[in-house]
């Protein structure tokens, strides 16, 4: 077998095994959960009214030998947007309630939504996520399963790796799932907030991934959690061939503490079609005053 066969062959053995080990995860994610008076994952999707569960992506190793618990949700609404503070019924424990998660839920599967950082000795244990949407509680365990452990930062396969974000043009680099405040802004209630970020991707995709028309990368916006709501004049703004440069800007209906949320795909997708790469989760920080 020459070079070139035997890369061939050992890529698509890993994008064999990384399908297995999707399919588990996904049947893990909505199966394993503890449903009380929850919706069940197969029954038909509903513009409102259903419930919101948990995601555990995975988790990887910081470092300093901390490790990082990736994780989203999956909201079965098709329309329903829920705001849900922390508390009773949006909860991370033993060592919550607030461990970093949203409370805006926007309908549908969202990827890498955070993180929870876990010290070098967690071993065993496990945390437990609980939401209660529409009288309908969920909860799913995160922990250091073996099985659960994922790449987010390369796809080994074809060594693809996220997009890179960043406030400046020469600015500091953020790729891959968030980790805490990367951008404070304060703003009046009311009036437009500037958002303005360069997106670049190293352009290597897996074979079976659609050729990407225009821009290697794409960013959409969206809030994480905050007292009113977020309106931006484009979500998805256009990001610049030449540059990678992306603007909009973003209104805030009440004063207050916001955390939005700009997520950065490339060909592979949101979530990368599933294998936990490649892209990127920032989170910004945002004052409102009156």
């Amino acid at each position: 077998m020459n070079v070139w066969n035997a890369k061939g062959a050992r890529y698509w053995r890993g994008r064999a095994l990384q399908i297995v080990l999707l399919f588990l995860l996904i049947s893990c994610a909505f199966c394993v959960p503890f449903l009380a008076q929850a919706q069940l994952p197969l029954e038909p999707f509903r513009d409102s009214g259903a419930s919101i569960t948990g995601a555990f992506e995975g988790w990887y190793k910081n470092s300093d030998g901390s490790y990082s618990l990736l994780v989203g949700y999956f909201n079965r609404n098709q329309k329903q947007t829920l705001d849900i503070p922390v508390g009773p019924e949006n909860h991370i424990d033993p060592g919550g309630p607030d461990q970093g998660q949203p409370t805006h839920f926007l309908p549908r599967r969202q990827w890498g939504v955070f993180t929870i950082t876990v010290p070098k000795d967690f071993g065993n244990k496990r945390l437990t996520w609980t939401i209660t949407a529409n009288g309908q509680t969920t909860s799913v365990p995160l922990h250091l399963d073996s099985l659960w452990i994922v790449t987010p930062f390369e796809d080994a396969g074809v060594g693809n790796t996220p997009p890179v974000v960043r406030f400046q043009p020469a600015g500091a680099a953020f790729t891959g799932p968030p980790h805490g405040v990367v951008q404070s802004f304060s703003v009046k209630a009311g009036e437009p907030l500037p958002l303005t970020v360069w997106v670049t991707d190293d352009g290597k995709q897996p074979p079976e991934a659609r050729p990407r028309q225009g821009p290697p990368a794409s960013i959409l916006w969206s809030q994480f959690r905050g007292p009113g709501s977020v309106t931006f004049e484009n979500a998805r703004p256009t990001v610049a061939m030449d540059d990678g440069k992306a603007s909009t800007t973003a209104k805030f209906s009440a004063p207050g503490e916001y955390i939005i949320r700009g997520q950065a795909n490339d060909a592979s997708g949101d979530g990368g079609g599933g294998f936990q790469c490649c892209w990127t989760n920032v989170h910004v920080k945002v004052t409102v005053t009156p």
